[in-house]
This record gives structure tokens, sequence and C-alpha cells, in this order.
């Protein structure tokens, strides 16, 4: 099936590695550009180049907590490649604790980067779209159940569900869509370090998702771009889980 995303833009934040850049890697192999943005400026140049350079990508070293990057992020695609089409907004997750652990600077902390960063950029990139573009925000299930150890995730991700829904209330009539992703358990550095290598944990996460494994990242990458992508042009305001099945909910 043709995507239509060749020679569309999109801007995606976080995506050096995981789940943004494996969206990226899927949005450029089906003809698509993208502009990423990560925080660390060695594994942004790394992922330029491991997308093809800049005829395929370019990057911004930022944090989203940064309040100019989702304008920067904007002009980048406009001034590099001429147009933009959507964006795909992710972030790192919060630091683990349960919601009574975890202090107030890091519920502070979480909220510029975790919660503001993205309504931020998710909302610059909409009044910047026209019709037919898209915007996917990465949450985690933890926006429909909690998640055992990660209270500020079960805090904020429900909100920022919320929010896209919100959006696409919005800007639904002139033809933008915006949606939530609910990504599970994936073969990520997050899910690497919460897991650590302690087998019988990696077992027991196993265990409770239906298809008995946990996700490789091209997985979520290519339901991403399909949901940014023109094929999908009717799915809006929904948050659409990438999990294996593990959400119980209907």
């Amino acid at each position: 099936m043709d995507l239509g995303l060749t020679d569309r833009v999109y801007v995606l934040t976080g995506a050096s590695r995981g789940l943004g850049f494996a969206t990226a890697r899927c949005l450029v192999a089906d003809g698509a550009r993208v502009v990423l943005s990560a925080r660390t400026p060695e594994r942004v140049a790394e992922a330029v180049d491991r997308l093809g350079g800049p005829d395929h990508a370019i990057g911004l070293v930022a944090d989203l907590a940064d309040a100019s990057l989702p304008e920067r992020l904007v002009i980048a695609a406009g001034e590099h490649f001429g147009r933009l089409d959507g964006a795909l907004v992710s972030v790192g997750g919060p630091p683990p604790g349960t919601a009574a652990q975890v202090s107030d600077a890091q519920w502070r902390e979480s909220f510029e980067t975790v919660f503001l960063g993205p309504v931020r950029t998710a909302r610059t990139v909409a009044a910047a779209l026209t019709d037919g573009g898209a915007i996917a925000m990465v949450l985690s299930t933890s926006a429909r159940t909690p998640i055992t150890g990660l209270g500020i995730s079960n805090g904020l991700r429900p909100g920022l569900a919320g929010v896209a829904k919100d959006l696409a209330d919005e800007h639904g009539p002139r033809g933008v869509r915006v949606l939530g992703l609910l990504p599970g358990r994936f073969l990520t550095d997050r899910n690497r370090e919460l897991l650590g290598d302690d087998e019988a944990a990696r077992s027991r996460a196993e265990a409770g998702i239906p298809l008995r494994r946990i996700g490789d990242p091209a997985e979520f990458g290519r339901v991403a771009a399909f949901l940014l992508s023109p094929a999908a042009g009717y799915v809006t305001g929904v948050s659409v889980p990438v999990d294996g099945g593990a959400l119980r909910s209907l």
C-alpha cells in the first residue's frame, strides 16, 4: 500500500534513538524527510547519518523543555525542506518511583519535559500545519492504566492524552489530525534500563503480554508512520495502543 509519504516532511522530538528513531527510519524508508531533535550532539549526528544525511534528515540539538525548540523545528523544516506535514512528539521516560517516592523537584522537572514540552510542541506544530497535516504524541499505556513503579508517568500521561483529544477537536475543522500512541514494552534503552539483566523480570514482563514477547522498535515505527501518513486520513482524536495486547481495557 502506498502511504503517500513521498516528499512529505515531519519533525520528530526525542528521535536520536528508541521509538522516535524507529519512526524516523520508517518515514524515510517510505520517501519522507525528517527534522529530528534530541539532547546529545553525538547521537543527533549519528542518527542523521544513519538516515542518509541532509538529503533525507537534519537534526537539532535541544531539550524538549526548551521553549524555543518547537518554533526552531518548524523553521528548520521550512528552510531545509520547504514544507511541513506533521510531527511525532516523543520524550524520554521520567524517573522511576512511585508517586509517593519521587520528590517535588522530580515532579517539576518532569512536568516541564514530559508534559509542557510536548504540549508546547504539539500546539506550535498544529498551528503551522495545513489540511492533511498530522501530529502523533508518544505517550504510554500508563495513559489508560497505571504502571507499577512509574508514578510520574501515571500522573502525567493521561493528561497528555486529554490534550491530544482537545487539539484534535480544535484543529480537525482545518483538516489537521492529532492522536496519541500508547507504546507498551519495546526493546529500547529505556526498557533495558528498567529490566536490567534480570531474566526473571523479563520473563514476567513477557508473560503479561498476549503475544508473549517484548516488541521491536520497528514494529512501533511502522504503526506511527502509517498513522502520520495520508493513508490514515480519517483517524484522529484517538489513543492507539501498540503493546502486543497487554492493555486489558477495551
